[in-house]
């Protein structure tokens, strides 16, 4: 992945512990310059600490993507240090209800909403006058449940397919500005997150962690499940030259569990 992103100033809006950490860290080795917005500052933090020890460059500016104000300082701060942006990276993520939709609050609902979707939206629009000036790209994270309707998830899918639907509109709307908009879809993202989930599942059959890894790998094609890094490359992918011609495209990365 080594100099795919050279010289590119890339923005990733929501960084956490698993793959928010792992697009900075992957974007930087490929040579951008990442700047690290989400709500907890002192994630961001340590995230870019990371990027700066593997000699990439980072900066810091704690974002609520719910919030125009802070999205709209949050612009004026890239374009203030680095005078554009050629990338923005959505990886906002909120934790679905896992109930079903009618025992779900439309509460809840209307938060998931406002922050995948909307909170997206209102992201893109900020930063739209500076990537059409660098023709550049954007690509939001869904999610492998856009591709089944296994129960409990109907809150998270209704917000993910919004977040799908939105990205190809915007991918025709803003093509004649230059800008590419692109989707990575993963499945299970073998994190710390993940795993303790496992952990917890494993409790409560009474079987092993490695023994939950397995029946959820078995699943799929590859009988294993992607790693942060391995969906990260997808991501720096999609925004590098090399997609130069690829736009309102979804790109499943999940192992073979899914195909579309």
């Amino acid at each position: 992945m080594s100099g795919l992103l050279d010289g590119k100033i890339v923005v990733v809006s929501g960084v956490g512990p698993g793959l928010g950490r792992s697009i900075c860290l992957r974007a930087a080795a490929a040579g951008a310059t990442v700047v690290l917005a989400a709500r907890t500052e002192s994630r961001l933090k340590e995230v870019a600490a990371e990027v700066d020890a593997a000699g990439g460059t980072s900066q810091v500016v704690p974002t609520d993507i719910t919030d125009d104000d802070a999205v709209g300082s949050l612009v004026r701060s890239v374009i203030a240090e680095f005078g554009r942006a050629d990338v923005v990276v959505n990886n906002a993520f909120a934790l679905p209800s896992m109930k079903p939709l009618a025992r779900t609050d439309f509460e809840q609902i209307a938060a998931s909403l406002d922050l995948t979707v909307l909170g997206t939206l209102r992201v893109i629009k900020a930063f739209t006058k500076t990537l059409s000036e660098s023709r550049g790209a954007i690509v939001n994270i869904n999610s492998m449940v856009i591709r089944h309707s296994e129960p409990r998830y109907g809150s998270y899918k209704l917000a993910k397919s919004a977040l799908l639907a939105m990205s190809q509109t915007l991918a025709t709307e803003l093509g004649d500005k230059g800008i590419r908009i692109n989707t990575v879809a993963p499945g299970y993202i073998w994190d710390d997150q993940l795993k303790w989930y496992f952990g917890e599942v494993a409790k409560k059959y009474g079987i092993t962690p490695e023994q939950v890894y397995e029946q959820t790998a078995a699943k799929s094609d590859l009988k294993r499940l992607p790693e942060p890094d391995e969906i990260a490359e997808a991501v720096v992918f999609l925004a590098s030259p090399m997609a130069s011609a690829i736009t309102g495209h979804t790109l499943d990365v999940n192992c073979g569990e899914y195909h579309d």
